[in-house]
């Protein structure tokens, strides 16, 4: 994988320019792309390359649901086909800003929803990559880019990146800006970051919420509690596994641990969250289900018809359930400084007919809480553990996940 901090750290000290970075990232592109289908297109080759600025040199993959003046912006569908946004979305203007240069557009499924793109997982093309964000996790994965964009309604930041062995952080609800995102949800969708590494997507995220207190924060022995989730099912024996590697990493780091049971009003905010999902996707893609239903994807097009018959009390109770359970978190925190938990059911699936399954992930989109995902070193195909801090304390879910993703190198 190629280190942001690492191509920063050249452009600084002259051994490698800023237009020489951003030529490789277009060479590794169209060398190893073309079987991996995790990119969809590239920025003009007349788009001009900062020399300066605090991304400088840093080659961006863009989430196709993420709006581009200069590359199309299809959604994943073909309702959309060839659809060219006048402006930027708010994080890619940003992105400029800071001299990086946003470079190709990543596949994504049709509206972040759940039927599969044709991206192919980096580590084993028979595996899926995950979902919704596949391009963008498979391409930093298989080293084309050093920083991606993704986003997550349900999974779709952790799960990937679980999936590809890559760094991920799902940052704390709306600490980065959705205009000109596709909405799908808009009391979940939440703008997410890929890298080689959590030291890498702590400086992208800092730099990008201009909050340089998160990359500044350090984990100072933590307490952590161990959290499995037991109304989500359970996981496979790997993933169990990992997670207890990456506690054992923790403590000898220097964290303490305890178990944490989540209560019953978790439970039920679990369950509320594809109520509050489908019932903002029904008004989300109003357009394109009126007009455009058999156009939609099986799945997508499935799930729609059903939240057709879910209702404003529906909707409304599930939204009361996850209120409670946020109240209730944040009072729990008072108790640790982060959650470790599972990534994903397990590794990723054999076969691209499914993306993997969210249930370990989706109670803290709903809670809408940072989430870091640490890749845990070991044979066959990747898997993750998640660090979860409080709302707002991105910083120390990155600094945990950095201290046990130190600990799991060390090992």
């Amino acid at each position: 994988m190629i280190s942001l901090l690492d191509t920063r750290a050249r452009v600084a000290n002259g051994t490698l320019t800023a237009a020489e970075a951003i030529r490789a990232a277009r060479e590794r592109i169209a060398e190893r792309d073309p079987a991996l289908r995790a990119v969809l297109r590239t920025a003009p080759p007349e788009t001009a390359v900062p020399e300066s600025g605090p991304l400088a040199g840093i080659a961006v993959g863009v989430k196709d649901i993420i709006d581009t003046a200069d590359m199309a912006t299809e959604f994943g569908s073909g309702i959309y086909a060839g659809w060219r946004p006048r402006a930027d979305a708010a994080i890619v203007s940003r992105l400029r800003a800071l001299g990086a240069v946003p470079l190709a557009k990543t596949a994504t499924t049709a509206f972040a929803g759940l039927d599969p793109a044709a991206t192919r997982n980096p580590h084993d093309p028979g595996h899926t990559p995950g979902g919704s964000s596949s391009g963008s996790a498979a391409a930093v994965a298989a080293g084309l880019l050093p920083l991606a964009l993704g986003t997550q309604t349900g999974g779709s930041v952790i799960r990937p990146a679980a999936f590809c062995g890559v760094a991920a952080i799902k940052p704390s609800f709306r600490l980065l800006p959705t205009v000109g995102v596709k909405t799908f949800s808009w009391a979940l969708d939440t703008l997410g970051l890929f890298g080689a590494s959590v030291a890498d997507i702590t400086r992208a995220l800092a730099l990008i919420a201009d909050r340089t207190e998160i990359e500044a924060r350090e984990p100072d022995r933590p307490r952590l509690a161990l959290c499995l989730q037991d109304f989500a099912g359970a996981p496979d024996a790997d993933a169990l596994a990992a997670l207890t590697v990456a506690a054992r990493a923790a403590e000898r780091a220097g964290a303490s641990l305890r178990d944490l049971v989540l209560p019953e009003p978790f439970a039920r905010a679990w369950a509320a969250h594809p109520t509050v999902q489908d019932v903002e996707a029904r008004q989300a893609l109003a357009w394109e289900y009126a007009g455009h239903r058999e156009a939609l994807p099986p799945v997508l097009r499935g799930q729609l018809d059903r939240a057709q018959a879910l209702s404003t009390a529906d909707y409304d109770a599930a939204r009361r359930d996850a209120h409670r359970a946020r109240r209730l978190l944040k009072e729990m925190f008072s108790e640790f400084d982060a959650i470790l938990t599972l990534s994903s059911v397990g590794r990723a699936p054999r076969g691209l007919s499914s993306t993997g399954d969210a249930r370990f992930n989706r109670l803290w989109t709903l809670m809408g809480v940072p989430c870091v995902n640490v890749p845990v070193p070991g044979d066959g195909l990747p898997l993750g553990v998640q660090v979860i801090a409080r709302f707002g304390d991105d910083g120390r879910a990155l600094a945990v996940a950095r201290m046990i993703e130190g600990a799991l190198a060390r090992a």
